[in-house]
């Protein structure tokens, strides 16, 4: 079974993804994408075209799903955290977890927060 892809905003400290990558994890960041200056919506649009799922620390993404959903526009999912709330371990842990254990259905037009 394959694992699922993440999409890194630029909120999303950078030892994240290299803590993934070690895990054997799927990570762009919008840095490496040059997507680092757009807005949130451009970047979920481009996660969906990659069949990625978005990975923040901005709530602002959990405004943007909700007027996502209420137009009927589908995204591939984003997972959010605030970045107080989990240390850099944990949520490297728990996007292992929901990489290795989801599929794309499961989360595609979902919200999953962390930590877990």
């Amino acid at each position: 079974m394959m694992s699922l892809a993440f999409y890194f905003d630029q909120h999303v400290p950078r030892s994240i993804a290299i803590g993934l990558r070690r895990r054997g994890i799927d990570v762009l960041t919008a840095e490496e994408d040059h997507a680092s200056d757009w807005p949130d919506a451009r970047i979920i649009d481009r996660a969906t075209e990659l069949e990625r799922i978005v990975f923040s620390c901005d709530a602002d993404f959990l405004e943007l799903t909700t007027q996502l959903l209420s137009n009927g526009k589908s995204f591939c999912g984003v997972i959010y955290t605030h970045q107080l709330q989990i240390t850099i371990g944990q949520a490297v842990r728990d996007l292992e977890l929901i990489a290795l254990v989801l599929s794309p259905d499961d989360v595609r037009n979902q919200v999953i927060h962390l930590p877990l």
